[in-house]
């Protein structure tokens, strides 16, 4: 076996009330914000405006890649890594 280091910081923000925390929690990696989503429910259901309104009042520019599929493909995979490199998220 070869040696190697694998380092994974992972932070999950979870629960009720939760939300309003994403904002600052994004911004400290930066001001300009790939939000990815969906189809359509995130906005039905309200989260997407809680979602935006966080980032908003973080001081976020958020840029937009809506159109993920229950399976993702990645032709939109790539279409994201473009635009985010694009729009320099």
């Amino acid at each position: 076996m070869q040696n190697f280091v694998f380092h994974n910081p992972t932070k999950i923000l979870f629960g009720k009330g939760t939300i309003p925390a994403i904002g600052n929690e994004t911004v400290a990696f930066g001001t300009r914000v790939l939000l990815v989503y969906g189809s359509g429910s995130i906005k039905r259901n309200g989260i997407y405006q809680q979602v935006t309104d966080s980032l908003r009042q973080a001081g976020a520019e958020i840029v937009e890649h809506p159109g993920v599929q229950s399976n993702p493909v990645l032709s939109h995979v790539r279409e994201g890594i473009t635009l985010a490199k694009k729009q320099k998220c």
